[in-house]
C-alpha cells in the first residue's frame, strides 16, 4: 500500500508514470505491503489465468523473493518506472513479508517515483519483460 501522496502522469521514461505528489523526505516508508489490500498469486493460479489476464499480472507484479510468489500493488505503485538513478528502493525489514520500499533521497512534489528494478534480476525471470 503506497503510503505518500501520488498521481499518475506521462513518463518521460515509459507511458505512464507515479509521480510524488507532496515533498518526501529521505527515508520516508512509501510502501508496504498490506495482505488484503496488495494480491498476492501462486505461480500455478497465475499460469491458469487467460494470456490477457497472465500479461498484466506479468507487466505489474514482482515476484516475491520470500514467497515466490506474484505480489500485484493494488494502487499506482504498480506504476513506478525502472530506472538505474532511482529515488525509492526497498529495505528487508522485521516483521514486513515484503520489506519496505523507502525514499533514499529527498524527492521533490511533481518528481517521478523510480526504482531499479535490477533487483529483482536474481528470482524474477520477468525481469526483462519489465525494463
Amino acid at each position: 500500500m503506497i503510503l505518500v501522496k501520488t498521481k499518475l502522469g506521462k513518463s518521460n521514461i515509459d507511458g505512464i508514470g507515479c509521480f510524488a505528489d507532496e515533498d518526501i523526505a529521505k527515508g520516508t516508508v512509501i510502501w508496504r505491503f498490506v495482505p488484503g489490500f496488495d494480491q498476492e498469486f501462486s505461480m500455478e493460479f497465475v499460469d491458469r489465468l487467460p494470456n490477457f489476464c497472465r500479461d498484466q499480472v506479468v507487466k505489474y507484479a514482482y515476484i516475491s523473493k520470500k514467497t515466490g510468489n506474484y505480489i500485484l500493488c493494488t494502487d499506482d505503485t504498480r506504476f513506478f518506472n525502472h530506472s538505474e538513478n532511482n529515488n525509492v528502493k526497498n529495505l528487508s525489514a522485521k516483521n514486513e513479508q515484503e520489506g519496505i520500499d523507502i525514499a533514499i533521497r529527498d524527492i521533490k512534489k511533481g518528481e517521478e517515483l523510480l526504482y531499479d528494478y535490477s533487483v529483482f534480476a536474481d528470482f524474477d525471470p520477468e525481469l526483462l519483460q519489465k525494463l
